[in-house]
């Protein structure tokens, strides 16, 4: 494989491709999970996972392991590594819970709900100058952790911009999803759906942002018109993804448009020609919507159908199947997928329910949908480990979309591969060490 020559990255970052060997080169993985993972805003929980003092959820930030806690007795938000201070092991194995305590399984060690060390068995076979209240010796606090509208992120750097201003634009999305509820909050309570897939984890974050593939990749769920199955209960018919008989199938597609920042964030615009929605329930949230904002406001509301937002490296949300979706890296050619549904307060219950249904069907490891994402992966990845062509290429729409800046978005139609060009952009500001602090 051909060596990364830091000093040089347009060797293998160039405009509208980059070599495929930063897909499966182990040390680039290993150099993502310090400097992308490690340093920048990364996703980790929503609120409703943890309302209450002592909960806790277990996952990782990059391939490290860490507890998402709330404080038993101030209700602060910790995100704490999930390695005990004595010999290193993992102190909590269970996914989710209530603990006023985590007791490490190997010496009995015990912490709090803020990663103190308040126990020691044993204790008088220590020397009287250790200091076993040292921080070191508890389950260290991550330096930065941050919430918005209940969506809690994580950064193992101190020095970085604040979670808002990483966001930027795409808070906007986090925003939509929330004044759907006519309560305004929303939970990510409702079960989890998890998948291992053989393939590069920029493979997952580079697909959900590609208008290109549906038409093609997702075909076999298309009727003659080009329409996908239903989404939701409510919808009188799926949209439209492509044109069956047409000399262009993405058509469709190139209806949509799609939004890029510096920072690696997208969003994707809406799907064309969504089908109505009705029925009893729908007509109830809508009374609702109205009765909690107004005709006007509510109407605003629920016209804002984006299809996908990525908040780079390892967020994906969704409106049309409605989702959060969590990439977690394992190694250079393994990547784990969590995906909940995301339900809203104060609706009539069969709205939340078709939420979980249907979520079922778009993007559960068995579904419609996600199944053929995931054989793509893998395909990409064998293909990569062969011989052939050295780059892999993001030209549709180069020289003709704008290039995102810090202050400005660029925009494209959605059949575009300005999502892939924005989030290498981010990746080598960040492979490089120049992020904004």
């Amino acid at each position: 494989m051909r060596p990364i020559d830091f000093e040089n990255l347009d060797s293998v970052v160039q405009a509208g491709r980059v070599h495929a060997n930063l897909y499966r080169d182990p040390d680039i993985f290993e150099l993502e999970m310090e400097r992308i993972f490690g340093g920048t805003w990364v996703y980790v929980a929503h609120e409703s996972q943890i309302p209450d003092g002592g909960d806790f959820i277990t996952t990782h930030v990059g391939r490290k392991p860490v507890i998402v806690v709330r404080d038993q007795d101030s209700a602060e938000v910790h995100v704490l590594y999930n390695r005990c201070g004595h010999r290193g092991a993992v102190v909590c194995n269970l996914p989710s819970g209530n603990a006023r305590r985590f007791r490490c399984g190997y010496h009995g060690w015990v912490f709090d709900s803020a990663g103190r060390l308040v126990s020691v068995p044993l204790k008088e076979g220590y020397y009287d100058g250790v200091d076993l209240g040292d921080p070191r010796y508890g389950l260290v606090n991550l330096p930065r952790v941050a919430s918005y509208r209940g969506f809690i992120f994580a950064c193992a750097r101190q020095d970085v911009e604040d979670l808002e201003t990483h966001l930027g634009p795409v808070k906007n999305s986090i925003d939509d999803l929330v004044a759907r509820s006519p309560v305004g909050s929303i939970r990510v309570t409702g079960g989890v759906h998890k998948y291992l897939f053989k393939g590069n984890w920029k493979l997952q974050i580079e697909n959900v942002i590609d208008g290109y593939h549906p038409s093609f990749s997702h075909v076999s769920t298309l009727d003659e018109r080009g329409r996908q199955f239903r989404r939701r209960g409510e919808e009188k018919e799926g949209p439209a993804i492509g044109r069956a008989g047409s000399d262009d199938p993405n058509e469709a597609i190139a209806q949509m448009d799609v939004s890029s920042y510096a920072q690696g964030h997208s969003i994707s615009g809406a799907l064309p020609e969504r089908g109505d929605k009705s029925g009893p329930a729908y007509q109830e949230y809508l009374n609702l919507m109205r009765q909690a904002y107004g005709q006007e406001r509510a109407e605003e509301i629920l016209g804002k159908d984006w299809h996908n937002t990525l908040v780079y490296p390892n967020l994906c949300l969704q409106m049309l199947a409605q989702h959060v979706r969590v990439i977690k890296p394992v190694a250079v050619d393994r990547t784990e997928v969590w995906v909940y549904p995301i339900t809203l307060d104060g609706v009539p219950e069969q709205l939340n329910h078709d939420v979980i249904k249907y979520l079922n069907i778009t993007h559960s490891a068995a579904s419609l949908i996600q199944t053929d994402d995931l054989e793509q992966f893998k395909r990409i990845q064998v293909g990569l480990g062969g011989d052939g062509a050295e780059w892999v290429s993001f030209e549709r729409g180069l020289f003709r979309d704008p290039v995102p800046s810090e202050d400005q978005a660029a925009h494209a139609i959605g059949s575009s591969e300005l999502p892939m060009r924005a989030q290498w952009q981010a990746w080598r500001t960040l492979m490089t060490g120049e992020q904004r602090a």
